[in-house]
């Protein structure tokens, strides 16, 4: 069932991602080549990340810079590097920021792309750094479950170390910027009044815009060195 499904999600992403198409084809043409955001097993999304890299985050409250160091997480680094080459991030809101605490990022606004990544798990990294503020460490549901959420330490939240939270990198500068980001809507239901992940996930940015209007999203992420 998953496997005719997974199909259906692929083959729908591919029309919407690459503009007009068509379930027909002339005999003999060749199959349109899936693109890699829809393609989480391919090569282009499991390439090997530098020892170090950087990336810039540009964002509706300013800019800010986060550096990666394979060396502390290496499979959450070469995640994070592939999924910002590939231009996963842009337009991601800040749907969870909890001041003092955490910002967490990277559920795609386009439901079919954040439906073939919400499976699509790594194993986890040994815990080699600490969770101290201006970290950057991947969201989890439980061991082995890391996909393309993370989150930002805005406090030192040691205590998350030992409950296999492995930072991969860090805030290098415009750390105030990720200070400022809207924090006014809290926790989702019944904690708070915030977005709701699945609803995220099935609906995309059309729910974060319609129903809250105050997130900070990022507008674009690129590699800026090496």
């Amino acid at each position: 069932m998953r496997l005719a499904l997974n199909s259906v999600v692929i083959l729908s992403a591919t029309l919407l991602l690459g503009g007009c198409g068509t379930a027909l084809r002339t005999p003999g043409t060749a199959v349109p080549a899936i693109p890699p955001l829809l393609n989480p097993a391919s090569e282009p999304m499991t390439q090997a990340a530098p020892a170090a890299y950087k990336v810039l985050f540009e964002t509706t409250e300013g800019d800010f810079v986060v550096e990666v160091y394979r060396g502390w997480a290496p499979g959450g680094a070469d995640r994070f590097y592939n999924l910002v080459r590939h231009g996963y991030y842009d337009q991601t809101y800040f749907f969870r920021v909890w001041p003092g605490f955490i910002v967490q990022f990277g559920i795609h606004g386009n439901p079919v792309v954040a439906a073939v990544w919400r499976e699509a798990a790594i194993p986890d990294d040994s815990v080699r750094g600490s969770n101290r503020r201006g970290t950057i460490t991947y969201a989890t549901s439980g061991p082995n479950t890391r996909t393309t959420q993370v989150f930002v330490n805005l406090a030192d939240n040691a205590r998350l170390d030992h409950q296999g939270f492995a930072p991969f990198g860090r805030v290098v500068g415009g750390m105030d910027v990720l200070d400022r980001l809207h924090g006014g809507y809290g926790e989702p239901p019944p904690q708070g009044r915030g977005p709701e992940q699945r609803r995220i996930v099935a609906e995309g940015n059309t729910y974060l815009q319609s129903e809250f209007p105050l997130l900070d999203h990022i507008v674009r992420a690129r590699i800026i060195a090496p």
